[in-house]
């Protein structure tokens, strides 16, 4: 029977995503992979292309994941594509290293895009992952894709990326309510920019820095006070149990508790937060399973 989501492993979200940790070592573009031995067998490939990191996760047939690569790369801007030759190129690179880091070929890919992005630029996403030589047959909104990996039944997935917060509202097991609105990493690094008179570059740096976390989270707290009061005002008065942050924005510490500080709603963040939505894409790739 084909695997579609971590639940049909038999495994709990946090246990799936524990093993992740110890398996998947993240292997900047800048940076040199170990080799692996040889992988024979089905892949489920999954491109996130990202207004801060295109990253690309690897499973193998049955879900399990054997590799992820992401660089940081400003090709997308609020989940529009806005350079799409350094997109393919940019690609193409990531796809020749995993080939190199697995020994096998990499000929197909699964994609998603943040809710409410338009249906040309939809087509766009898949056109990037095509141009880069894989097949894209499946196209994902990132939601869904990051509940493959969580399996929720009631709550809210908030995903926190470069550029944009995604919302999800799940009742059931399936996703009701879906928005987008333009604010996420990104905007940490130009308020910082901005408050300490620095390139937006030397900003986005510091910001990943653990010694200088501390120091800035009184600058970008109110960036995290407007997710928050994002995610209010798209719940409507409803009242769920929990809220769960994903999204490679959410590292900054102290995310989890100043969204539940202005929502009032119990707020979560699980491991590996950056890779849950990579992830839940590769496991909409079927096409080896298919064919």
């Amino acid at each position: 029977m084909l695997n579609r989501s971590v639940a049909d492993l038999g495994l709990t979200p946090e246990v799936y995503l524990a093993r992740a940790g110890e398996v998947l070592q993240p292997y900047p573009g800048n940076g040199r992979a170990p080799m692996q031995p040889a992988h024979s067998g089905p892949v489920r490939v999954g491109v996130d292309l990202g207004t801060a990191y295109t990253v690309m996760s690897v499973l193998d047939g049955a879900g399990s994941p054997l590799t992820v690569e992401y660089q940081f790369a400003q090709v997308v801007r609020d989940g529009l594509v806005v350079d799409y030759i350094g997109a393919v190129d940019l690609l193409r690179a990531m796809r020749a290293r995993v080939e190199e880091r697995l020994g096998c070929r990499i000929e197909h890919a699964a994609s998603a895009f943040p809710p409410g992005v338009p249906r040309a630029e939809v087509r766009a996403t898949a056109n990037v992952v095509e141009a880069a030589g894989m097949r894209c047959q499946t196209l994902i909104d990132e939601p869904s894709a990051a509940n493959n990996v969580l399996g929720l039944q009631e709550g809210v997935i908030v995903d926190v990326g470069g550029g944009t917060t995604g919302i999800a509202v799940v009742q059931g097991g399936k996703i009701v309510y879906t928005a987008d609105e333009p604010t996420g990493g990104t905007h940490f690094s130009l308020v910082i920019a901005g408050a300490l008179d620095i390139p937006f570059e030397e900003a986005e740096a510091l910001k990943k820095d653990p010694a200088e976390q501390s120091r800035l989270f009184p600058l970008v707290r109110p960036v995290m006070e407007k997710v928050g009061s994002i995610v209010r005002r798209h719940l409507n008065g409803s009242n769920p149990q929990q809220i769960t942050l994903v999204g490679g924005s959410t590292l900054f510490p102290g995310m989890a508790a100043v969204v539940q500080e202005v929502t009032g709603i119990a707020t979560r963040q699980p491991q590996q937060p950056m890779f849950v939505t990579p992830l839940g894409i590769a496991w909409q790739d079927t096409q080896d399973l298919e064919d």
